[in-house]
């Protein structure tokens, strides 16, 4: 009985796991890959036209910390009083915004 019952607690961890990195990849698509593109790399209309960053780029990543990561999806980002990204804390929970942020650092070239 106690083998079922790890076995079960396994196979539940595992689902959860899945499903939580598909949030995080369905909340990219929703909110993020219109500019950030798929990959990261901005390559898009609205990236080239904001100028987004390449998100793929390790200077890039280390330029910002996950602190300045989380504010910026949260409140968006504005330079000289004009939005680049809006926010999204409306959209997303602390712990979706997180994810997020997880994801960008895995998008990290080498």
């Amino acid at each position: 009985m106690k083998k079922v019952l790890t076995i079960a607690t396994v196979f539940a961890f595992g689902v959860l796991a899945s499903a939580r990195a598909a949030d995080v990849k369905e909340n990219w698509e929703k909110q993020c890959a219109k500019c950030h593109g798929p990959d990261g790399k901005a390559d898009t209309k609205m990236g080239k036209k904001l100028e987004v960053r390449d998100l793929t780029d390790p200077k890039i990543q280390a330029a910002f910390t996950d602190a300045q990561a989380t504010t910026a999806i949260k409140d968006g980002v504005k330079v000289e009083d004009k939005s680049k990204m809006p926010g999204y804390a409306d959209k997303l929970n602390d712990e979706e915004i997180k994810a997020l942020v997880a994801y960008v650092r895995s998008l990290k070239k080498g």
